[in-house]
């Protein structure tokens, strides 16, 4: 599984079956230290059966909850499909796998409760991207990170043009006006006014409508921003079918067939970091306008229920640090804790993931960054 969704969150923040088990860790696509992708998945597992072991767990309990994590380091199709990042969470009622454009650190946790902290680069606005790649031959789906970038699957999509239209050879329909001259990729291009023919229009409109209609349900949760690359005529085209809110104007120029994902991240990252940074900078700057307001707080047993209820617009975290206590969302009461306990849980984190599920915006900063001294920093809504 690629996709992480909000509904997918909430299931990970759930309370679950017994012990939870979090595993992370980079992995490879291509090359010799992909054939070590396997191996370390393994040694993980190993770790995560001396935790569970050590937690008083009978040997035939372990085999049996672990057991369909221990069946992925055989299955051979699963491996040729990597990210960079692999996360994959176990309980005794849940397992879910998750392929990311993130290279994790080696983390196995055992708990009561699954540990997503590593996943904030994924929760977080700053950073994470999607590329939609558009040709009349093919559309391909990228997702992206600072880090890196995966291909998502696009099963709801057409393929093609000729797909979307339900029939084969689209360019013999093409009729060129008298007059009219061969413009990109064979397109009829009306002479005189540099424009695309209204049937050949027409026929776009229809194929970018229907990537339109798959895109809102894969990307109903999304709140981050998609940049097009294709060659230039199809771009006013798209944006006339567009209803994706987080759509940037500019776009990568050029016939995106046969370039790779890893070129078309080079050239996004290009387009995307001043929209990211901006964001920040804009974002710091609302925090410091609103100070003395009453509508901040860096106090932790303020912002997490504020976030559990959907106040907190805007949410910066300190990348590294920890805060180990309890929060019980029924009587919205925090407990901080020294340091971590059985029952802890990073405080952190669980603003952060609340934030991103009532639809605010987080911000994962290195602790120099933070617009206040803490390392939690919240704007609320009201």
């Amino acid at each position: 599984m690629n996709a992480f969704s909000q509904d997918e969150l909430q299931a990970l923040m759930g309370k679950h079956q017994g012990s939870c088990i979090s595993v992370f860790m980079p992995t490879f696509r291509t090359g010799q230290e992909s054939q070590q992708n396997q191996i370390r998945f393994k040694n993980l597992l190993r770790t995560a059966e001396e935790k569970l072991l050590a937690g008083g767990l009978r040997p035939q309990e372990i085999k049996e909850l672990l057991e369909p994590a221990q069946a992925l380091p055989g299955n051979v199709p699963f491996w040729r499909r990597q990210s960079d990042g692999l996360a994959l969470f176990l309980s005794a009622d849940w397992f879910r796998c998750f392929r990311l454009p993130v290279a994790f650190d080696e983390l196995v946790v055992v708990a009561e409760r699954f540990h997503i902290k590593p996943l904030l680069p994924v929760l977080s606005g700053d950073g994470r991207f999607f590329i939609l790649a558009l040709s009349q031959k093919e559309v391909r789906l990228l997702e992206g990170t600072r880090q890196g970038v995966q291909e998502r699957e696009l099963e709801t999509l057409p393929k093609s043009l000729a797909d979307a239209l339900q029939y084969d050879e689209f360019a013999k329909q093409v009729r060129f006006r008298a007059g009219s001259v061969s413009g990109p990729a064979g397109m009829a291009m009306v002479s005189g006014h540099g424009g695309v023919a209204d049937d050949t229009k027409d026929n776009l409109l229809k194929y970018f409508r229907l990537i339109d209609r798959g895109l809102h349900d894969l990307l109903k949760d999304e709140r981050t921003p998609l940049v097009l690359a294709g060659v230039d005529y199809l771009f006013p085209i798209y944006r006339e079918a567009n209803t994706y809110p987080r759509l940037i104007e500019e776009g990568i120029s050029g016939n995106p067939e046969g370039t790779s994902a890893e070129a078309l991240h080079r050239m996004a990252m290009k387009i995307v970091s001043p929209v990211f940074q901006k964001a920040e900078t804009d974002a710091v700057a609302q925090y410091r306008q609103s100070s003395g307001t009453g509508l901040t707080s860096t106090e932790i047993r303020e912002i997490v229920p504020a976030a559990a209820h959907g106040r907190v617009g805007l949410l910066f975290v300190a990348a590294g640090r920890q805060h180990w206590g309890t929060f019980t969302a029924e009587n919205g009461v925090v407990e901080l804790h020294g340091k971590q306990e059985t029952a802890s849980e990073d405080l952190l984190e669980v603003a952060a993931a609340q934030t991103f599920l009532n639809g605010g915006s987080v911000f994962l900063l290195s602790p120099e960054k933070m617009p206040d001294t803490a390392d939690l920093a919240a704007v609320f809504r009201y």
